[in-house]
């Protein structure tokens, strides 16, 4: 699914929503305190900690009048402050996310769908 089209001096630039959660995912990925990406079954209800692979999951992408608006379902690390987590993650992830793609990050909301202890 297309998230955005640009045109150029040299021609029309598309981007996948799927390019976007991975890039946006890996940016999160490098905060301090989040762990990963969470998914969700929706036949039991239980929060998993999603694979390297497959954290795209547990991110949504929604483009309204060429701006974005990202989603993400993630796990923290025990003891750390969420507060200070969400922070980190949204400037780091509306910065790099922009430059990357050129599209303006609306609005980034954040669920925190679980604490995991890390040895």
């Amino acid at each position: 699914m297309k998230v955005s089209s640009m045109d150029t001096h040299m021609g029309n630039i598309s981007i996948d929503q799927e390019v976007v959660a991975q890039y946006a995912g890996t940016v999160a990925m490098e905060c301090f305190g989040v762990v990963g990406m969470a998914g969700m079954s929706v036949r039991d209800g239980i929060v998993k900690l999603l694979r390297k692979e497959s954290m795209t999951r547990g991110i949504q992408v929604l483009l309204n009048n060429n701006k974005l608006t990202l989603n993400f379902h993630i796990i923290v690390s025990y003891g750390v402050s969420i507060l200070a987590v969400a922070d980190n993650l949204i400037d780091s992830v509306k910065y790099k996310v922009e430059e990357f793609t050129g599209i303006e990050v609306e609005k980034i909301n954040i669920f925190v769908e679980g604490v995991k202890v890390i040895d």
